[in-house]
């Protein structure tokens, strides 16, 4: 396998189901090994995508608290982010907010509501998702992406604290 291989190999899954980014990137970053550098990097690639790779990335992402088998399996970092939210362990009432809360935000917005949910308690993230049901699409599209990247800046770290 070559450096960029290794690259795509390791960073695939950053981008929740768009191996895209980490193979874009690889010919630039294959060698680095700063994680903001990295970071910033692969957020520049998605930035700079058409509009509907963006928007294919913001529905490569699942409805928060959805359980397993219900709408297509979690990969396995979202599934440990929505836990370390607690997402998991949502009382029946909290469990029916976030499916009517996914149901308006997808009707609206033709997209998942995504938030980089670590640290987040569910009662953050339900009003968060209820304040930006009043956005109008571009700005949450914009909001989308900003958590994306976010997301991948949490990945990241994560990799290089396990390696």
């Amino acid at each position: 396998m070559t450096a960029i291989d290794d690259f795509v190999a390791r960073y695939a899954a950053v981008y929740e189901h768009s191996p895209w980014v980490a193979e874009r990137v690889a010919p630039l970053a294959a060698d680095i090994d700063d994680v903001e550098r990295l970071a910033a990097l692969m957020a520049d690639c998605v930035d700079n995508a058409s509009r509907e790779q963006q928007l294919e990335l913001i529905r490569a992402h699942p409805d928060l608290a959805v359980k397993a088998g219900s709408a297509g399996e979690l990969t396995e970092d979202s599934s440990e982010e929505q836990a370390s939210a607690g997402l998991d362990r949502c009382s029946p009432s909290e469990f029916e907010r976030f499916q009517a809360l996914n149901a308006a935000y997808r009707d609206k917005f033709g997209f998942p509501f995504v938030m980089a949910v670590r640290g987040s308690s569910r009662a953050e993230i339900l009003d968060a998702f209820a304040a930006r049901l009043d956005n109008d699409r571009d700005l949450e599209f914009e909001t989308a992406l900003a958590e994306i990247h976010k997301i991948a800046s949490l990945r990241l770290a994560a990799m290089r604290v396990t390696t």
